[in-house]
């Protein structure tokens, strides 16, 4: 079936206020009404205009016709009644009767004229058997910054997104919403939290839509974070890694005192149980070992080190490279 356009058939956009439509329509049924006109096809364009105007003239109707357009129509032109979809406003009690109702399109009928389909007829002005549209809201997402310390600790942080709804004259609009949000401790890079009902609102009754935040974290200055385990780069001079030390290392929130082993090389992980996101499975703390050199040495250390190249002289750190 295909999609009608009410809002092209009056040539008005989909923003357009109440007095416009009513406008558009009264210029276009003078223009088109079969009693005055000579145009071909006057009386289609006629009942096109009337259906159109009859739709868009209730804010109620306008906005579950705004909802189809939305979900409804597909880019070939194309309709197709979105899942579980029906009517909420019908036309009950607007004074139509059964020949006034043969003069709207199948696609009018499919949205509002439920009567029909069912077999019973439109009785007293399409109001013989009226259905109930409920549409559930739409999902809303949205994104929430965190400090890393705040993701370790757990917090209460403000969000704030835009859903949309329609307002008291059927149209669309976009409406910001702020909510505070309860972060529980050790909370993931990218896992979601859900709120229920705080979505967009749904139609007919139906429920609202959900709120799914997403956490994503700061940058920090000293940490990085892989899954549920938190990895820091720690800095250790030659002769700690060569003999061995005992080295304060941060974590979130506290320091503690990690043993170097003896013969360590840069790049060596050393792992704290535990250390990591806290949760019903806590991750660890990975230590990346850093080894830096004094940016000076005395002539005392350059003598050691030539002392400790002749007694290291068959060492090659570049045998792996054939070298």
């Amino acid at each position: 079936m295909d999609f009608k356009d009410y809002y092209a058939v009056l040539g008005v956009s989909e923003s357009a206020s109440p007095e416009e439509i009513k406008k558009a329509y009264r210029k276009l049924a003078r223009k088109y009404h079969p009693d005055v006109s000579k145009e071909d096809n006057a009386s289609d364009k006629f009942k096109d205009v009337s259906e159109a105007y009859e739709v868009l003239k209730d804010p109620e109707k306008r906005a579950e016709y705004d909802e189809l357009k939305k979900y409804g129509a597909r880019r070939d032109g194309s309709f197709e009644r979105p899942p579980g979809w029906e009517s909420a406003s019908g036309f009950g009690g607007g004074g139509f009767t059964d020949a006034d109702a043969s003069q709207f399109s199948d696609f009018f009928e499919e949205i509002f004229g439920g009567g029909r389909r069912a077999g019973g007829g439109f009785g007293a002005g399409f109001g013989g058997q009226r259905h109930s549209m409920r549409m559930r809201g739409e999902d809303v997402h949205a994104r929430l910054a965190l400090f890393l310390e705040e993701a370790f600790h757990g917090c209460e942080k403000q969000v704030s997104f835009n859903v949309q709804e329609p307002d008291a004259n059927g149209h669309i609009v976009q409406r910001k919403k702020t909510l505070n949000v309860k972060i529980p401790a050790g909370m993931k890079e990218g896992q979601h939290i859900r709120l229920k009902g705080q979505g967009a609102p749904g139609i007919g009754g139906a429920e609202n839509g959900d709120l799914f935040i997403e956490v994503e974290y700061a940058p920090h200055p000293l940490f990085t974070v892989e899954g549920k385990d938190i990895l820091v780069t720690v800095p250790v001079a030659p002769w700690e890694a060569a003999l061995g030390a005992s080295v304060t290392v941060p974590t979130v929130g506290s320091k503690v005192n990690v043993k170097v082993p003896k013969g360590s090389s840069s790049g060596r992980k050393l792992r704290l149980k535990g250390k990591g996101l806290p949760g019903k499975h806590p991750g660890d703390q990975i230590v990346v070992l850093q080894v830096v050199m004094p940016e000076r040495h005395s002539e005392e250390a350059e003598e050691l080190y030539k002392q400790l190249a002749e007694a290291e002289k068959g060492f090659n750190p570049r045998s792996k490279l054939h070298v």
